[in-house]
């Protein structure tokens, strides 16, 4: 908590309880890139502690991945009202293997779609993230105001009305270029719609990440955009 901006604090390398990571967790004030690591039990005096860094005047916090912490509607109300404030400047923020209810997904999609900054969203392995998350996931990206280079979606179940509205968004969206989605679950039906997104001209695509190499197959034909294997 000195008074010099860290660059990077990662709470998982600390050997310590998980009562020792939380009385650390004040300090994501104070750094630019933060990684919580596994906690449980995390309540909303904990949350209300990230979004005060977010909320900050000057908010130092430009990369936040809240890694596997589980998510309530309670829980992502106090992160999007951080994400929602005039003095965040985060860049990057990264979710992984949590349940968002629909309100959950509601409330965050809203949330990304006031923040100018936000360049690169993980949302990997969300169970929820049904056809109605994706839907609102399509709005955001189809937002004016969103300037998304990098989407993760590895490990997320989409079906094929989930991959039309997200080839549909692609097709609009002048920023994305990387797109992840290896080891998710892909259809013959997402296949052709991925296939004939990246053969269209619309598409601003550059790297497309699919870790099977049958569906990597299928898709690459004419395409100029990189189909890659690596996560």
């Amino acid at each position: 908590m000195s008074e010099e901006v860290l660059d990077e604090l990662d709470l998982g390398q600390y050997n310590t309880s998980q009562e020792g990571r939380l009385r650390l967790l004040p300090a994501v004030r104070n750094c630019r890139k933060f990684k919580l690591g596994k906690l449980y039990g995390f309540s909303e005096t904990e949350w209300e502690v990230v979004a005060s860094a977010l909320k900050s005047d000057p908010s130092h916090l430009r990369d936040l991945d809240l890694g596997e912490i589980p998510l309530d509607d309670s829980g992502v109300e106090r992160l999007s009202s951080g994400l929602q404030s005039p003095n965040c400047r985060l860049e990057a923020l990264s979710l992984r293997c949590c349940w968002l209810s629909e309100i959950s997904c509601s409330a965050l999609i809203s949330a990304l779609k006031s923040n100018l900054h936000l360049r690169e969203l993980e949302l990997s392995q969300i169970y929820a993230l049904q056809d109605s998350g994706v839907e609102l996931l399509r709005d955001l990206l189809e937002s004016p105001a969103c300037r998304l280079e990098t989407l993760r979606l590895s490990g997320c179940s989409l079906s094929e009305i989930s991959c039309s509205a997200l080839a549909s968004a692609l097709k609009s969206n002048l920023h994305l270029r990387d797109l992840d989605l290896s080891e998710s679950d892909l259809q013959d039906s997402g296949v052709e719609l991925l296939r004939d997104l990246l053969e269209s001209p619309d598409c601003r695509l550059e790297t497309l990440r699919i870790r099977d190499e049958t569906i990597r197959a299928k898709i690459q034909k004419t395409s100029d955009v990189v189909l890659s294997s690596a996560c």
